[in-house]
């Protein structure tokens, strides 16, 4: 009975108090919006939400779609995520004042929004060329000297120099991108960087105390070096000192050295008489022996070569002579026929001839090279031989078949020729002219010699 009167006294409690928010809402005009997102988050359940869950899908399948409460039992109480719901749909809470966000998420926010700064963009100044004009306008204090006395990376006007030492002192986001990228260079080129910085003028002055006449070794300039730290830039060495020491005796600029002027008047010499002074033996070559003896054994490797064509000249049974205008006669006393292409001509003095491609080991009559490209021509492509009857016939002997007048002839086989007969061999053609007087002349003597 006592628990009944507590849970009645608390359900009007609850309905009182719902009544009043109900009331407070409707009096301020406010209406609640209702907050939704279309985005899914997924969470992990609690137990209990997992139970309902399973209760409610089963009592949709026995039940099918209603309005009203779905998955939960006359007599089960609502669970604490459904009780918030509950609340949260009947209570209109105001928004609560958005935080105000902390530095560091500020200061993030403003990177972000900030264009990113590209370094590699930088033109062609590099990080070691912005090292080396800061230390060396620091140690000479001077744009001109820079100019005319470093080596960069690339060639720099005056103005581009003076230009970029401005931006280095001035525009604060190139001196800060010089500096990042400066800062990542490996300490062996920095160091290398350093060395290449030109002396200053009190460096020199000091260099200079050293007499011109001395023999100093690197102690000495170690202890010029000691002495005064001050002076000497931080990277030099002994063996810097010494190297530019030699370059100013070298260009006379030491305390104890003074340039010699120009003679005067007459004294001064001229071009003429500087090249009357010179020795033309001098100025000859000296005998080369190994020189010498290449040329004497070419010179007679060419000599050899000369007599042995002189001695072949007697075998040759065949003219050859280029097709000009003064081209002498086809045809004389003691040629039979002629094979004239469109080059070369071949006078056929001798009864039989040899055609094909000369090389160092094949020696023939009629080398069809000299006509034009011939490397599908065999080194013996056919014969040609005059009978006692005073006809001509062409023997084919290469690997490729011959075409008179647009006939083939097969490799081993005979073909007749006539006047003017076109010879085509691998793509080179020829015409084949005979004599007749002489021709006739030989089948009269045959004739004769043939007993009747």
């Amino acid at each position: 009975m006592d628990s009944l009167l507590v849970s009645a006294s608390r359900s009007e409690d609850e309905d009182s108090s719902a009544g009043h928010k109900r009331s407070l809402s409707q009096g301020s005009g406010l209406v609640p919006k209702r907050r939704s997102s279309s985005r899914f988050i997924k969470r992990k359940k609690f137990d209990d939400e997992l139970v309902e869950s399973s209760l409610a899908k089963s009592s949709s399948r026995a039940r099918g779609p209603s309005g009203g409460e779905s998955g939960r039992l006359s007599g089960s109480e609502p669970s604490s995520s459904e009780k918030k719901k509950q609340v949260s749909k009947t209570v209109p809470t105001p928004a609560p004042p958005s935080p105000a966000p902390s530095p560091s998420i500020t200061k993030r926010i403003k990177k972000s929004k900030q264009p990113l700064q590209v370094t590699k963009d930088l033109g062609r100044w590099k990080p070691s060329d912005d090292l080396l004009l800061i230390n060396t306008v620091l140690q000479t204090n001077d744009l001109q000297a820079v100019h005319l006395g470093v080596k960069f990376s690339c060639r720099f006007t005056l103005n581009e120099i003076q230009e970029r030492w401005y931006a280095l002192l001035y525009d604060p986001v190139i001196s800060k991108l010089s500096c990042q990228a400066i800062r990542q260079l490996h300490p062996e080129a920095i160091a290398a960087i350093q060395s290449k910085v030109l002396f200053s003028k009190a460096e020199e002055q000091l260099l200079s105390t050293i007499g011109s006449s001395s023999q100093p070794t690197l102690e000495t300039f170690q202890d010029l070096l000691s002495k005064h730290p001050e002076v000497f830039y931080m990277s030099r060495t002994a063996k810097s000192l010494q190297v530019h020491w030699q370059l100013m005796k070298q260009y006379y600029l030491l305390e104890d050295q003074t340039v010699q002027p120009l003679p005067k008047g007459d004294q001064v010499l001229n071009f003429s008489d500087a090249e009357d002074m010179l020795d033309d033996t001098k100025l000859r070559d000296s005998r080369d022996e190994v020189l010498e003896h290449e040329l004497t054994v070419a010179d007679r490797r060419q000599k050899r070569e000369i007599r042995q064509l002189e001695q072949e000249l007697h075998r040759w049974q065949v003219l050859v002579d280029s097709i000009t205008g003064m081209s002498s006669p086809d045809f004389d006393t003691q040629t039979l026929a002629v094979l004239r292409g469109r080059m070369v001509r071949y006078l056929m003095r001798s009864r039989e001839i040899t055609l094909g491609r000369a090389t160092k080991d094949n020696q023939i009559d009629v080398d069809l090279s000299l006509e034009g490209p011939a490397w599908k021509i065999s080194r013996k492509q056919g014969v040609i031989k005059l009978k006692n009857n005073g006809d001509f016939f062409i023997a084919n002997e290469g690997r490729r078949a011959l075409y008179i007048d647009g006939r083939p002839v097969l490799p081993g086989s005979k073909w007749k020729l006539s006047h003017n007969s076109v010879v085509e061999i691998s793509g080179l053609r020829f015409v084949f002219l005979i004599n007749q007087d002489l021709i006739a002349l030989i089948k009269a003597e045959a004739a004769k010699m043939i007993p009747s």
